[in-house]
């Protein structure tokens, strides 16, 4: 049995590396919306995918794990490929008409969703306050839109906005999706399948508006790629060693980073009614994260009087 220190100290290292996956996914982002000015959304996915893949494979081979590709579960793997593609080509639409602010708090309610698609897909159970907290979360989205009356030009009601809102669904989807196949699959065929369909699927998909890369980016893919794949990896160490309920909440600094990459690189700062939407939508998933953590606190004391 795990004592008090063991938890708090996977709990430290977890914090530490979910604080360091908000970073480089952050600043992944950013070279996703700088190179979404120059190519087609779909074209960034498979770009996405193809530079990522040599690490992917260079991490599999030094962890030994291609035994583990042996059986997978197919279905599920293509599943979230198609999401995955779908979603990042969605997201860099959505980022390149948005700021990383505005993004980060759309894409926020990517959470509730997941907590809502659990009980059909998962059939968990899901207490009534979250529902509470789930519809709360809807309305901060709501206002980050804005989208009433005289202000309809002002809110996200635009196609990157909605964009983004479908981004978050592919990723909700695709994450209940992750969680099924986790039951059977590796981490390793979890990732390398996704970015073969991401390399392979994006192009066949993005090759009728193909436009040749210009060598003046190799140094932004090549950031792409080591973000994107440092992303990754600390994302996984982040849920591997400490309590989701501890580590989740620290993903909405990704909020911080998006107002500070936004002032640094495009001078820009969010509207009154983004931070609005974002303080309503971020409260309603920490109380989610601290309502699961006093369940499982509840059904731990009850396992072990």
């Amino acid at each position: 049995m795990s004592t008090p220190s063991q938890h708090a100290a996977g709990n430290l290292r977890s914090i530490v590396n979910m604080l360091l996956a908000v970073m480089f996914f952050a600043l992944m982002d950013a070279v996703l919306k700088t190179l979404s000015g120059h190519y087609p959304p779909l074209q960034i996915a498979c770009l996405r995918g193809a530079t990522a893949l040599p690490l992917v494979m260079a991490w599999i081979q030094w962890r030994r794990g291609w035994h583990t590709l042996r059986q997978l579960r197919w279905s599920l793997h293509i599943l979230r490929g198609c999401l995955g593609i779908t979603m990042l080509a969605l997201f860099t639409r959505g980022v390149r008409e948005l700021p990383l602010s505005a993004t980060y708090t759309l894409f926020f309610i990517a959470p509730m969703l997941i907590t809502a698609l659990s009980v059909p897909v998962l059939k968990e159970r899901v207490p009534r306050a979250h529902w509470w907290a789930i519809a709360a979360g809807f309305g901060g989205v709501l206002v980050a839109l804005r989208p009433s009356g005289e202000d309809l030009q002002a809110g996200f009601v635009t196609v990157g906005g909605l964009a983004v809102l479908a981004a978050a669904l592919c990723y909700a989807v695709a994450a209940v999706a992750g969680r099924l196949v986790s039951r059977t699959d590796s981490s390793e065929s979890m990732i390398l399948t996704m970015m073969v369909f991401m390399t392979v699927g994006g192009g066949l998909l993005a090759a009728p508006h193909w436009v040749p890369v210009s060598i003046e980016h190799a140094g932004l893919l090549l950031a792409l790629a080591v973000t994107g794949f440092l992303g990754q990896l600390t994302i996984n160490e982040a849920f591997r060693h400490g309590q989701a309920s501890a580590v989740a909440p620290f993903e909405y600094t990704a909020l911080a980073w998006g107002v500070g990459l936004d002032w640094l690189v495009w001078q820009t700062l969010p509207a009154s009614h983004t931070w609005l939407g974002a303080a309503i939508i971020v409260g309603s998933g920490l109380y989610l994260v601290r309502r699961e953590k006093r369940i499982s606190e509840v059904h731990a004391n009850a396992e072990h009087p």
